[in-house]
């Protein structure tokens, strides 16, 4: 897929600010102009629901196996056998005492290529909520305990940015129904729910646009439209930014279907349209998708012969960006993107009585990609004892706060160092060194994303 060029000008006529169009209910924001092909790219997966990073992340021996076992009779994910969890060794092989759940095999493979970290026992440090409203609130806003700001941390990180401003196409993108919290208040943004429905669809398919077997004289519905629009108004003018930029969308020339061994769930395609959107090299920075389903109060399942509900959901979230990651390692953009998962808390370490985990604290979040220094493990790891567990009501303790990994990915990747403008407010931060930093980093990792090891699509 080769990068597209369009004039400057053309994408200022294109981009602008955000505006709702009334048919078909699709919601529009808009890019600022033309593209910077060097940008590094964040993508920020939002597991919504509070995804069971215990049984993600699994502790294998020692004293913490044995307080985990305990904790969860019925849903403990085996050190052996055919449904074992995946070990986590460090470089050189050495063993860490955490394994994955072994539905993650894709993420394994990423991890053995060192282009994955975990960091252990994150989430809010300042705010402790049980709440999926308020936590997933806190976090996308990037302020804990309030939400009155109007602007999402991803607003922030991109108007603080350098770039802002400037050529850039497609700076920032949300795949889904809905514009997520974290880009609130983005007016240069584009969401859609997919390419192929980025588009007027108002009145029968035949009368929508001028096609090769219309009647002679026939105008489509988006021809006439068009110069509807046109004048100095301002809804004229927010007419013309929409309809300009369907037509920009429509001509980067996405593809609807992934390439042959590619997942086809809804959310592998949404992970395909980010990296479409990636390789077009139309200056990306800041890309936003939800999976959700992880709120399992009951019958969550565990790994084995038969139904479990988390390992389909595991299975289906680890091929997704194993693919992702192989489709933009094959055409060298890995380097320069760096994905991030995240949750709004954890699970409790103690099943409950319905062979479910209730609301906890304390969660992983795993960084991806061709600039992460992989196959580590980063924070502070505090174990499962119960006395460490008690002062957190049974669940594991924050010890690295979100900000912190977001914030550094900002500072080392993004170029972007004003911190406390995209996350106002006093939290202890110090990078953790989880990504590498520097012009001379960026271009390394750049070039060695283009000799990625094949692991996914020829399963």
């Amino acid at each position: 897929m080769n990068a597209m060029t369009l004039t400057r000008r053309g994408f200022i006529k294109a981009c602008g600010a955000a505006a709702l169009v009334g048919a078909g209910g699709i919601r529009l924001a808009y890019g600022a102009p033309d593209a910077n092909a060097e940008n590094d790219t964040l993508v920020v997966i939002y597991l919504r629901g509070g995804i069971d990073g215990l049984n993600l992340v699994v502790p294998l021996d020692g004293a913490d196996r044995g307080h985990y076992e305990e904790a969860r009779p019925t849903l403990r994910i085996a050190t052996s056998g055919a449904f074992a969890a995946l070990p986590l060794s460090l470089a050189g092989g050495v063993a860490s005492g955490f394994g994955l759940h072994p539905s993650a095999s894709g993420l394994h493979d990423i991890w053995l290529d060192q282009r994955m970290a975990v960091v252990h026992a994150c989430g809010l440090s300042t705010v402790a909520s049980r709440s999926h409203f308020d936590a997933q609130l806190y976090t996308e806003l990037g302020t804990p305990g309030q939400t009155a700001t109007g602007q999402g941390w991803m607003t922030r990180a991109w108007q603080t940015d350098a770039a802002f401003g400037g050529p850039d196409v497609l700076p920032a993108l949300a795949v889904g129904a809905n514009t997520p919290n974290s880009l609130l208040g983005a007016n240069d943004a584009i969401t859609m729910a997919s390419p192929g429905d980025f588009s007027l669809n108002r009145g029968a398919h035949a009368w929508q646009r001028t096609r090769v077997d219309s009647p002679a004289g026939l105008r489509g519905f988006n021809e006439v439209l068009a110069e509807q629009w046109a004048g100095p108004q301002p809804l004229q003018r927010a007419g013309q930014r929409a309809h300009l930029s369907l037509t920009t969308v429509e001509a980067l020339g996405y593809q609807s279907n992934p390439p042959a061994g590619y997942p086809t769930t809804t959310f592998a395609r949404q992970l395909f349209t980010i990296a479409q959107s990636i390789r077009f090299e139309m200056g990306l920075r800041y890309a936003a998708v939800d999976i959700g389903g992880w709120d399992t109060h009951d019958g969550q399942g565990t790994a084995g012969t038969g139904y479990h509900y988390y390992q389909n959901k595991i299975a289906e979230l680890s091929a997704a960006i194993a693919a992702f990651h192989e489709y933009l390692a094959a055409s060298g953009h890995i380097g320069r993107t760096t994905v991030v998962l995240q949750s709004e808390f954890g699970r409790r370490v103690r099943e409950n009585g319905n062979r479910g985990t209730d609301h906890g604290y304390g969660n992983p979040m795993l960084v991806l990609g061709g600039p992460v220094n992989g196959r580590r493990f980063y924070g502070n790891w505090p174990g499962l004892a119960p006395e460490t567990l008690s002062p957190t009501f049974g669940d594991i303790p924050v010890t690295t706060d979100s900000r912190n990994v977001l914030a550094e990915i900002l500072e080392r990747r993004m170029g972007n160092g004003q911190r406390t403008a995209v996350f106002p407010g006093s939290w202890a931060y110090a990078p953790l060194g989880i990504v590498q930093s520097g012009a001379a980093a960026n271009a390394a990792s750049r070039a060695a994303g283009s000799g990625a090891r094949s692991t996914v699509l020829r399963r």
